[in-house]
């Protein structure tokens, strides 16, 4: 009797092990097969094409292989520089058409060129959700990565910071800094011999040190560690994310993700410190300039506060600031030495810009409302 009693709950604790065993089971076969599976049948009904599933991976592999591939070979001087920058991407594209898909692991990711299908998403925010990747958040988040009320609220107090007269009064600082960048040029050599320059760095420098002083009135050196932080973090980013479609990844002690965690924080303190500094000389009113970004930022965020009694958290600050350095740096970067190298291959329009300027300006310092004459440079930048 008393060895029946006991198989009871042996066998109500066997059955249910057998059975949470079945159910996860059930839920990775539907997460690596049945799902990926139904998504590829539904994306072809509706006209998108692509590579079929290939279990787990996805297109991972080949994807990983072609970037090491392009990176590896030396570009031509040419307009189409694809094949270059998403090389997998090109691939698939040019395979399969416009209306393609990627596998990102298990999970589809649809290549979206039509503008009016792009514009749509735009306007349906409620539908179309963002997705917030626990990988890009150590990279940085703020208004790129908000919905719903959070973006609403962040893009109203951040809106006056790049107000029209707010960004003219940044010309003379960008000026100054374009200005000594020239000087260490021509420093470099003297008048009567030519010289080779790798201009790529002192244009990542340039860019580096306008962001810093528009956006934080701080010089380059005093931001140049979040500058090498973020740089490093871009690249860790990149590697990482070929493994993200992995659950739990992020989470495996391992070299690259000690690293990822450690670049999050050491570039969360560095931009705080910048953000409590300055919350400081306004509470005792030592602030001497409240005309960059982040003084524009937090004098917005402090009016919102005392209003409504609902602004920007400090974290949401520093997340904004990082993306000043993000977005205004690297990205800007980039499109000046893209736009010197067409000037090298076409040198009738390097020609012609160079007039422009000089007519324009001479040897004068440049004024915003002159900015609007410079039709020539406005089209070097815009194609």
């Amino acid at each position: 009797m008393e060895t029946a009693l006991w198989t009871v709950p042996f066998s109500i604790a066997f059955s249910t092990a057998i059975l949470a065993v079945a159910c996860a089971w059930w839920m990775l076969l539907n997460w690596v097969w049945l799902k990926p599976k139904k998504l590829e049948k539904f994306l072809r009904e509706q006209g998108f094409s692509g590579n079929s599933y290939k279990v787990f991976h996805g297109d991972m592999k080949e994807l990983a292989q072609t970037t090491k591939e392009a990176k590896s070979r030396p570009i031509s001087l040419s307009d189409d520089i694809a094949r270059r920058i998403l090389p997998f991407h090109h691939h698939i594209i040019t395979n399969f058409g416009k209306n393609s898909f990627i596998w990102m692991g298990p999970r589809p990711n649809i290549n979206i060129t039509d503008p009016k299908m792009i514009r749509e998403i735009f306007l349906k925010h409620d539908i179309f959700k963002k997705l917030r990747s626990p990988l890009a958040k150590l990279l940085i988040t703020g208004m790129v990565g908000y919905d719903g009320e959070q973006w609403f609220k962040v893009r109203k107090i951040a809106t006056p910071a790049f107000h029209h007269d707010k960004l003219k009064n940044m010309l003379p600082t960008i000026h100054k800094s374009c200005n000594d960048m020239l000087r260490k040029w021509e420093m470099s050599f003297s008048k009567d011999e030519s010289c080779e320059l790798d201009v790529w760095p002192h244009i990542q420098t340039l860019t580096a040190d306008v962001i810093s002083r528009t956006a934080f009135g701080s010089n380059f050196e005093e931001g140049r560690k979040i500058f090498e932080v973020l740089s490093e973090q871009i690249n860790l980013v990149i590697q990482a994310s070929l493994f993200a479609y992995i659950p739990g990844w992020r989470f495996v002690p391992n070299k690259l993700n000690r690293k990822l965690n450690s670049n999050h924080n050491e570039m969360g303190e560095l931009v705080k410190g910048i953000v409590n500094k300055r919350k400081e000389a306004l509470k005792f009113g030592k602030a001497s300039n409240n005309d960059d970004l982040l003084g524009i930022l937090m004098e917005s965020n402090h009016k919102e506060i005392q209003e409504k009694e609902t602004g920007m958290s400090i974290e949401e600050v520093i997340e904004e600031c990082k993306l000043f350095y993000l977005a205004g740096q690297e990205t800007t970067a980039s499109l000046l030495v893209w736009t010197m190298v067409l000037l090298c291959i076409h040198p009738e329009w390097q020609e012609r810009a160079r007039e422009e300027v000089c007519q324009v300006f001479g040897n004068r310092e440049p004024k915003f409302e002159e900015l609007n004459q410079l039709k020539v440079v406005s089209n070097l930048t815009l194609t």
